[in-house]
């Protein structure tokens, strides 16, 4: 078997990008042949991207693109295991890459788009990076006539796709900024779920200043109350954070638009993490031994 020199180790890793360890023992399976040393890791990227697959990724990025002359807008989450994966050169590189893809195939179907070289390339990454990765969704927006679409994302982790009716690019990305920041439920609010109207009409029916009113009153305290629910829940109705003396309503409109709707990824939501008890982990580790 021939030994295997430091500089064929360091001419695989930067080829590859793996730890030393794993290049050293593919060149040693390999017995110094680079070439196939990186045939083999490629044929082996597959089965240890699978083998992360069941590991939850609830961290990562929220990507947007928007077209040129707003008339439609992807976006997409794509997640990692840790925040500090989020943040990696490589990750962040992996993202561009993959917002380019759904934007350029104005499409919503993650498999679809993912199939081919960007699933191989995603396979090579957590080959790479040693974290699950995947896509977990994507979006596409389409303006209305004469409108078009805004987008804004914070910090990485919130983005937003916002529609005008009519209106400028500007101000549809400062709606988008308002979305991230203050997490309306509705743009409008006739929007509102009906089933969620009487969530709440039952919360305030229980409000102990309600018990024992007549019904009539009951009933104006109730819808009063609703209707203030309904502002502060609906995007229109809000306080426009840059300006809490108009509505964001009354914002667009005086850029000559209306808002139409919007679209907001947060990073993880809705996925459940796995809490993970550290103490724990190292003293069973260490009753192994």
């Amino acid at each position: 078997m021939a030994a295997i020199s430091a500089s064929q180790v360091k001419e695989l890793r930067e080829r590859t990008g793996l730890g030393m360890m794993e290049c050293k023992k593919a060149l040693t399976e390999t017995d110094g042949d680079i070439e196939v040393a990186i045939e083999n890791l490629r044929k082996n990227s597959g089965l240890k991207a699978a083998k992360k697959a069941d590991r939850i990724a609830a961290e990562g990025v929220v990507v947007t693109r928007v077209a040129e002359d707003g008339s439609y807008g992807i976006m997409v989450e794509i997640n990692s295991e840790t925040d500090f994966v989020a943040r990696d050169d490589n990750f962040i590189a992996f993202a561009d890459k993959i917002a380019a893809a759904f934007f350029a195939a104005k499409s919503e179907d993650v498999a679809a788009v993912m199939a081919g070289d960007l699933e191989a390339a995603r396979e090579q990454l957590v080959q790479k990076i040693g974290e699950n990765i995947g896509v977990r969704r994507a979006v596409v927006i389409n303006a209305v006539d004469g409108g078009l679409v805004g987008e804004y994302v914070h910090g990485g982790r919130i983005g937003v796709l916002t529609v005008l009716n009519g209106g400028t690019a500007e101000a549809a990305k400062d709606v988008a900024m308002h979305v991230a920041a203050i997490n309306p439920a509705v743009a409008h609010p006739a929007d509102m779920p009906q089933e969620q109207l009487d969530q709440e009409k039952a919360i305030i029916l229980g409000q102990p200043d309600m018990a024992g009113k007549p019904e009539q009153i009951a009933e104006k305290m109730v819808q009063g109350r609703l209707k203030k629910y309904l502002a502060e829940n609906s995007l229109t109705e809000q306080s426009f954070v840059k300006d809490p003396n108009q509505t964001v309503a009354e914002f667009v409109k005086a850029a000559g638009g209306e808002v139409v709707s919007f679209t907001r990824f947060e990073v993880g939501e809705g996925i459940e993490k796995e809490e993970v008890d550290f103490a724990k982990e190292v003293m069973e580790q260490a009753g192994r031994r």
